[in-house]
């Protein structure tokens, strides 16, 4: 197998472990799903079949005696299960509260405790992976739905006609108040049993949750969500009632309204069921569990377990941390890079067995550092100029350098009248663009980039492209006598660019590319869902001119420089882009958890430059930079003993 076989294999194999399927942590258990909606329904409609300990419906009644037993049999038909007995004999309290007619309070009480006990025991997919599309859950309701419940939800659709029981109206406030989004879910996948309401479950999981998002938001005013909107906007005790998407699909609008009061919950729920892209995944959430993984780190910090710490203080990073780093760094990159020095500098404290109390210290610093990061991330905070400013920076950025590289391979082709293999360069970076298009879209309709991967697919695209780039540094600065070059164009020019080094050329050209691509459309992705698109797409399109610009500029410098010059600044070049990618990619590594830190306090963090504060960085960039200095020598002393033959 060749070397750029060899290569490529390597980074099939590192986009593969950048990419594990999404929801592979929780499988449903089908019959824990059911029992769990029959439980929801004996919650909700119980009122309606008794009151004051008097049968108010003989149907709905025999309907509620039905489901309290047939709870009992599902569970008892789940697989075995520690909490299965405790479960049964929740199960027979349910059955004993509807026999005896007790009050809808009570069985409600009783229901939901059981619904919880159940998940809890049999795990089930509490939330949407993604943001729920709004639009497309309109679409399916007017196509699957309104014939029966009615085109505003009212119930009263032309196919409702003669239904016994007639189709739920999706209006009706006092129902809507009890009922969960999760429990809508549950119900448009199963179908509900002794009803005309079929099962849905043909529609994807995304396609269900769009449903229960959009008849989840029919019983509110026209006027609610705004309300919501400035509440959200302004009162943090209303953000932390409601933290993420888990949180929202699992609470009623009436279990909110015991914490936050009646009219504002009603406002909230209006609100995030209706733009549950304030909710975007990564967002206060992903701080809240870095908090909570830090806390539990510490604690096994104190209990002697100092291994399970450092596991967990690496779990805040990435699983907790990492998700909002994009979009933190569009924000407050100053921010973000004091955050990710804390952390690197606690799990350095946890490795060395630091006191506890330092320890302590360090994450009650965290916690305040979060609680800055939670302000920057509000949704208040968003704007189109920070959008348009961050989508602009972000692609400057990171596309100048891939793009110097790129630039300097075309100008030697050019100089050396080769322009059969500019081709191949050019192929490089497009299917770089290609495969970044491609991640793109994976991400985020097929799987989920986790932090680790993240870090180690640049970590190691950095390391790769660093080492390449000093054998051509050094190449380079072989050839930056005339008297070299010539001799290199009269021997060996045309067996060097064999077809074996123009696909080199290529494979150089992607991986380049393609590690500021896929670092870019992690932070392209974060803005985007803050639902700026537009000032975003304004700000890409003005860094691609710049960078036009800069490529065309630095194209025709290069065309007027002697050929000696030019081989001597390309040299300089891209030597320092190697030391500048040595220490990007070990502070890949170190962030991934594969590397360990040891910060260095004296040494400050220049990310432009791949400095970072940490020995191994320093280490990794020292040994670059002598790896320059040796080759340079070489190819002097290689030069000069070809003049003198």
């Amino acid at each position: 197998m060749s070397a750029t076989l060899r290569l490529l294999l390597v980074l099939a194999l590192l986009l593969g472990a950048a990419m594990p399927q999404r929801g592979a942590a929780q499988e449903a258990t089908p019959g824990a799903e059911t029992a769990w909606r029959l439980l929801d329904y004996i919650a909700v409609d119980y009122p309606g079949a008794v009151s004051d300990g008097r049968v108010i419906s003989e149907a709905e009644y025999a309907e509620m005696r039905e489901f309290s037993t047939s709870v009992r049999s599902r569970i008892a038909a789940l697989p075995a299960h520690e909490a299965q007995s405790r479960l049964l004999a929740g199960s027979s309290v349910l059955i004993s509260a509807v026999e005896t007619r007790a009050a809808p309070e009570t069985v409600a009480r009783q229901a939901r405790s059981l619904a919880e006990d159940l998940l809890a025991a049999y795990p089930t997919p509490l939330a949407p992976q993604s943001i729920p599309d709004l639009p497309r859950g309109a679409a399916l309701y007017a196509e699957q739905c309104a014939v029966c419940h009615g085109a505003t939800g009212r119930g009263d659709g032309p196919g409702a006609a003669g239904l016994e029981p007639p189709p739920i109206a999706f209006t009706d406030r006092d129902r809507a108040r009890e009922r969960s989004l999760f429990g809508l879910y549950q119900v448009i996948g199963q179908g509900l049993d002794g009803t005309a309401m079929p099962s849905f479950a043909h529609l994807s999981a995304e396609d269900r949750w769009a449903l229960a998002f959009y008849v989840g938001g029919f019983a509110y005013a026209d006027d609610a969500p705004r309300a919501g909107e400035r509440a959200w906007r302004n009162d943090p005790d209303v953000r932390a009632a409601v933290p993420n998407l888990e949180a929202l699909t699992q609470a009623t609008p009436a279990t909110l309204a015991s914490r936050l009061g009646e009219p504002r919950a009603n406002e909230v729920v209006a609100y995030l069921r209706s733009h549950p892209e304030a909710l975007a995944v990564g967002g206060a959430d992903g701080l809240d569990l870095a908090r909570r993984k830090l806390g539990e780190s510490l604690a096994a910090y104190r209990a002697g377990d100092a291994r399970k710490a450092e596991e967990l203080a690496l779990s805040a990073y990435l699983d907790g941390f990492e998700p909002v780093e994009p979009l933190l760094r569009a924000r407050d990159g100053e921010l973000m890079a004091r955050i990710e020095a804390a952390m690197g500098e606690l799990r350095a404290s946890l490795n060395r067995r630091a006191p506890t109390d330092e320890v302590a210290g360090q994450v009650t610093a965290l916690s305040g550092l979060f609680d800055e990061a939670g302000r920057a991330l509000a949704p208040s905070e968003a704007s189109a100029l920070s959008t348009f400013l961050g989508a602009f920076t972000i692609l400057l950025r990171e596309g100048l350098e891939a793009l110097l590289i790129v630039i300097a391979m075309v100008a030697f082709l050019r100089k050396a009248e080769r322009q059969d293999v500019l081709r191949y360069v050019h192929g490089g970076w497009v299917a770089a663009l290609v495969a970044g298009s491609a991640t793109w879209a994976a991400a985020t309709w097929l799987i989920a980039i986790s932090g680790a991967s993240r870090e180690l697919t640049e970590g190691v695209g950095s390391l790769v492209s660093a080492s390449v780039l000093l054998s051509v540094g050094v190449w380079m600065h072989g050839k930056a006598q005339a008297g070299a070059w010539q001799a290199y164009i009269r021997d060996k020019l045309s067996a060097a660019l064999s077809k074996r080094s123009a696909w080199f050329l290529f494979l150089l050209a992607f991986i380049v590319v393609y590690r500021e691509v896929f670092e870019t459309i992690l932070f392209y992705a974060a803005l985007w869902s803050q639902g700026t698109q537009g000032a975003l797409l304004g700000g890409a399109a003005l860094a691609v001119v710049c960078l036009a610009l800069i490529g065309w500029g630095l194209l025709m410098f290069s065309k007027r420089l002697p050929i000696s010059q030019f081989f001597a600044y390309s040299a300089l070049l891209i030597a320092a882009l190697a030391v500048v990618l040595a220490g990007k990619g070990m502070a890949g590594l170190q962030e991934a958890g594969v590397v360990d830190i040891r910060p260095l306090a004296a040494l400050p963090r220049v990310e432009i430059l791949g400095l970072f504060p940490t020995w191994e960085g320093l280490a990794a960039q020292l040994l670059a930079l002598t790896a320059v200095v040796i080759g340079f020598w070489w190819a002097d002393r290689k030069s000069r003993a070809e003049a003198e033959v």
